[in-house]
């Protein structure tokens, strides 16, 4: 008797939890939502997994040869059963190429993100937090960078980046410089949503009460208000990763991305864009479907989130 009051007792797990909770009933329900994580799981695991997958290897000139460029895909004429995706214009396997250019996509949305996140929380709990002047300063700071563009400011750091220190240096860098970029130019998106979030949390009762039991502010800040933001939080990263993935795919197109020999999605479309004409469509269509596609569904996936995030929008 005493066993099977304490079992009903016992608090359920946090995997009980989540499986009772309005977030897995609905992603049960929706169809698309499942579809677009399925798919989404999909690209990670072939981009995680591309050294073991792909049959060549797009960065080593060993197994690159010249005379293999522009073969099309293996249901148009003249193929070869080798290169089922068919080639590019130097001669490297597509599907080997779009398996790494995916990884490489994916590495800088993820990267920049994580980025913007940082910023953004740390500015967006101070500002709310603290309120007044550090407030005012902070949010006219966000002003300001809101009012550039990304792309705008991504080309004019780059462009200057590379003329400065040259087309060598940065090649090395590329990906470290697109991060970089990305994510600075995109924080204020999470610190305003942050600043709004904290403004109504730090007037709880539970922030009182860590006040008056002589909790410093960061303590408050970062282990009582921030855990209580974190639902914008999850919405805004799943866009924003799409958002950095066709910024990243911008650039390269612009030639301010990744270099040709380290195929980003957006550097493979370049590549082959000044082909298309020519009748080697492949090079550049096939890399975009990817790329639309990766980007469709983590929006997909983001609107899912807002919708099933936002108390107004639950009708139980």
């Amino acid at each position: 008797m005493n066993d099977h009051v304490q079992t009903l007792d016992t608090p359920p797990s946090a995997w009980q939890r989540f499986l009772d909770s309005h977030l897995w009933h609905s992603f049960t329900k929706d169809r698309v939502a499942q579809f677009s994580l399925l798919i989404f799981v999909a690209y990670a695991i072939l981009a995680l997994l591309a050294p073991l997958i792909a049959p060549y290897n797009p960065y080593d000139p060993a197994q690159i040869d010249i005379l293999n460029a522009e073969m099309p895909p293996s249901w148009e004429p003249g193929s070869d059963p080798a290169f089922w995706l068919g080639t590019d214009a130097q001669g490297r396997d597509l599907w080997s190429t779009i398996l790494y250019g995916t990884r490489v996509s994916l590495a800088i949305g993820l990267c920049a993100v994580v980025l913007q996140a940082l910023i953004g929380i740390v500015v967006g709990l101070l500002a709310g937090y603290r309120g007044g002047r550090i407030d005012s300063l902070l949010m006219r700071i966000a002003d300001v960078q809101l009012s550039f563009s990304t792309m705008m400011v991504a080309i004019v750091v780059l462009a200057v980046f590379q003329a400065t220190f040259g087309t060598e240096l940065y090649q090395e860098l590329a990906m470290v410089m697109l991060i970089l970029v990305i994510g600075i130019a995109e924080w204020p998106q999470y610190a305003r949503t942050i600043r709004a979030s904290v403004l109504a949390e730090k007037k709880k009762e539970y922030v009182d009460a860590a006040r008056v039991i002589g909790l410093r502010a960061p303590r408050i800040m970062f282990r009582h208000i921030l855990p209580n933001t974190l639902s914008p939080i999850l919405v805004i990263s799943t866009v924003q990763v799409a958002n950095a993935i066709i910024a990243e795919a911008s650039l390269s197109f612009l030639g301010l991305g990744m270099p040709v020999s380290e195929p980003s999605l957006g550097s493979l479309i370049s590549s082959g864009f000044e082909y298309i004409f020519s009748g080697s469509w492949w090079i550049t269509v096939i890399p975009g479907a990817v790329l639309i596609s990766l980007v469709l569904v983590m929006n997909l996936l983001g609107d899912w989130l807002r919708d099933v995030l936002n108390p107004k929008l639950y009708k139980g």
